[in-house]
């Protein structure tokens, strides 16, 4: 394939350069073009992991070696899980309806591989993006976080590439890839086939689904589960402890349920609107118990004022400020309201729905003896605070002036 036209800026020289290195096609591409056409004399392909399968991680591997490059690994899965997805609970992590996640995990591996390339003397960092979405601005700002001095190379953007680019000079190359729809997979949310899902027609087959089933491939019985949190975090679910294990099975278990499918429309970061198609049922079971456990546990101001901090947060994260000081202010104001979030459940799951069965609380807000109008008796141990009706005339009527103020001054846009 002839490159020679396909230079839309002037390509940099560099001379070590540390790759973001999926195993992808793209990624894998720039392993050969770094050498071909930026002058490179010493790649280093650095492979983090935040939720890849063992065959997934082999791949890269053995794709690096074909290609002749150092291949390094890096595990941070359990960094994503404690630093990362934990901070995505407790801001009900949401932006327009995507559970914020490859935004997430884009700017870890950035870090990582930053710190890498600054250890290890590079001139230059590069990474597999294209020039039409978002993870180019992700990267591009952690990289100049923590690898200020490096150049950042971009190959499929520099060289405006089409996806069918890309696969015709990788058969050249003899670099394999992965045939059909494209993914991107971590444990809190896979993304299926991103910028690829143009037509809006297109239904994704069941066979393209890692964990999510359809309802009518679902199970024809409910599946009963019990769930806890403790301080915002599900401490516990049916015996699980760990959290990692806990969004593993539950992406199993909820995605055999029909749990977890998200098929939308998404503002990106440069302002234009793309067809995105993800799966994530342990994200939606989890913030769906979540959301209902900070109804419970949380006071009427901070469930009106939470929500404003959350929608900072999730915008900060997808547009690239993970490590922004005001992403930090928000993540801290969310975590300390959440000491009070404790609740367990009983919890019905069947073909897409979620039914809460039962629902117990120490800290919980909710006093029945308060607000409901019939009988309850009083069960061993119980404080209650006493109310009586009459007691709230006198608030009513005060709160009632302004609108006996405004009777008598008339209101001309009220119209019989």
């Amino acid at each position: 394939m002839d490159l020679s036209g396909k230079f839309c800026i002037e390509i940099p020289k560099v001379k070590k350069c540390a790759v973001a290195y999926s195993g992808g096609l793209d990624s894998a591409l720039a392993l050969k073009l770094l050498t071909e056409y930026y002058g490179c004399e010493e790649v280093l392909a650095c492979t983090v992991n935040v939720g890849l399968t063992d065959e997934e991680v082999e791949m890269c591997k053995s794709k690096a070696e074909l290609i002749g490059v150092p291949w390094f690994y890096m595990d941070a899965e359990q960094e994503f899980v404690d630093k990362f997805i934990t901070r995505a609970i407790y801001a009900n992590s949401s932006y327009e309806g995507y559970p914020v996640s490859t935004s997430m995990t884009r700017q870890l591996i950035a870090r990582k591989v930053a710190e890498f390339a600054v250890e290890q003397g590079c001139d230059s960092i590069c990474e597999g993006s294209t020039g039409k979405g978002n993870d180019q601005f992700r990267m591009h700002n952690v990289f100049s976080l923590f690898a200020p001095d490096c150049t950042i190379v971009v190959p499929v953007r520099d060289f405006d590439f089409t996806r069918e680019d890309e696969k015709k000079l990788s058969a050249e190359y003899g670099i394999p890839y992965k045939a059909g729809i494209g993914d991107d997979l971590t444990m809190w949310c896979r993304s299926i086939g991103s910028g690829e899902v143009s037509n809006l027609k297109m239904v994704i087959p069941q066979e393209e689904w890692l964990w999510y089933k359809f309802p009518e491939n679902a199970p024809d019985e409910p599946r009963r589960m019990t769930v806890e949190f403790k301080e915002g975090l599900p401490v516990n679910v049916d015996g699980k402890t760990d959290l990692a294990e806990i969004i593993h099975y539950l992406n199993q278990v909820c995605g055999e349920n029909a749990i977890g499918k998200i098929d939308m429309f998404e503002d990106g970061i440069i302002g234009l609107k793309s067809r995105e198609v993800y799966e994530a049922p342990a994200a939606k079971f989890i913030l769906t118990l979540h959301k209902d456990a900070e109804q419970l546990c949380l006071t009427k101001e901070q469930i009106q004022f939470k929500p404003e901090i959350e929608r900072l947060w999730a915008y900060m994260v997808y547009h690239g400020g993970w490590y922004h000081p005001v992403t930090e202010d928000c993540a801290a104001f969310l975590q300390s309201s959440q000491w009070a979030v404790n609740a367990k459940y009983e919890v019905e799951i069947y073909k897409g729905n979620i039914n809460i069965l039962s629902r117990e609380s120490d800290t919980r807000l909710f006093r029945p003896e308060l607000r409901a109008i019939v009988e309850r008796p009083k069960e061993p141990g119980e404080v209650r605070i006493e109310w009586k009706q009459p007691e709230s005339g006198p608030a009513v009527k005060i709160a009632g002036f302004q609108y006996q103020i405004l009777g008598h001054r008339g209101m001309p846009y009220v119209k019989d």
